[in-house]
C-alpha cells in the first residue's frame, strides 16, 4: 500500500464520475479512461479491518483469483490517502455484464443458470468462500467466461469447502429474493442444481447439501 498525498489524489480523480457515495463521502469513482477508484474508510480501532485494510484485501483477493484462473478486475495500485482518511484500490474493471443485468434484460436462460451452478461449484472446490456472491457480483465477460467483482470480503482456503461451509455460502447467496427467483426458473432450480452437482463428490453429506440448497431455492415464486 503506497501513500497518496492530497494533491496527487485530486489529480488522480480529476474528471471522475461518482458511481457510489454515502453520508461519509465518495465510495466508488470512475475515471475518464474507464478505470475505477474504490475508497474504503480507514478503521481507527483494533479490528480486523484496521489490521487488514479492505483495499489491500481487495488487491490480495484479485491476485489469488487470478492465480486460480478466475476472471476478476486488474488491480493497478493500492493507496493510503491520509488527507481524506481513506484507503483506495485503483483498478481496471472486468469487462462484461453482471448476471443481474442480464436477468433484467431478459437474456439469461437455463443454459446460463447451469453455467452459473458449475461456476459456484468451481469456486467452492477451489476453497473460495465469498459472502457477497450474488448475481450483481458475477460478470459474464465478452469471451463468455464468468468472473467476480467487488471481492473485498472474499476468502480463499487451501482445501475445498465442506458441505456446511458451502451451505452457509448459499444462505448468504440466496438471501436476495430476485436472485432466488431467477435461479429457480421454471424447473424448480434443476438447471442451476445440475450445474452445481456435476462437480460434487458422491457422498451422503453432499446429497443432503443439494436437498438443502433446493429448499432454499423453493422459497420464492416462479419467474421467467
Amino acid at each position: 500500500m503506497q501513500p497518496l498525498d492530497h494533491t496527487a489524489y485530486l489529480t488522480l480523480r480529476e474528471g471522475a464520475r461518482v458511481i457510489e457515495a454515502d453520508g461519509s463521502g465518495d465510495k466508488v469513482l470512475q475515471m475518464p479512461d474507464g478505470r475505477f477508484l474504490k475508497l474504503f474508510r480507514r478503521k481507527r480501532w483494533l479490528t480486523s479491518a484496521a489490521l487488514f485494510p479492505y483495499a489491500q484485501r481487495f488487491a490480495d483477493n484479485a491476485r489469488r483469483l487470478s492465480a486460480l484462473g478466475i476472471e476478476t478486475p486488474e488491480v493497478l495500485a493500492v493507496y493510503r490517502i491520509k488527507s481524506i482518511e481513506r484507503d483506495g484500490v485503483y483498478y481496471a474493471p472486468l469487462q462484461g455484464s453482471t448476471l443481474r443485468q442480464l436477468v433484467q434484460q431478459g437474456v439469461a436462460d437455463d443454459t446460463l443458470r447451469e453455467r452459473y451452478g458449475a461456476f459456484v461449484a468451481q469456486l467452492h472446490d477451489q476453497g473460495v468462500y465469498f459472502r457477497s456472491l450474488h448475481l450483481g457480483n458475477v460478470v459474464l465477460t465478452p469471451a463468455h467466461v464468468l468472473g467476480l467483482i467487488d471481492i473485498a470480503d472474499l476468502n480463499q482456503r487451501r482445501l475445498a469447502l465442506g458441505p456446511s461451509k458451502r451451505l452457509r455460502n448459499f444462505q448468504h447467496m440466496l438471501r436476495y429474493r430476485e436472485d432466488r427467483a431467477w435461479l429457480r426458473g421454471h424447473d424448480e432450480g434443476q438447471a442451476f442444481l445440475r450445474g452445481y452437482a456435476a462437480a460434487l463428490p458422491q457422498s451422503p453429506g453432499y446429497e443432503r447439501l443439494l436437498t438443502r440448497i433446493a429448499a432454499l431455492l423453493a422459497d420464492t415464486p416462479h419467474v421467467a
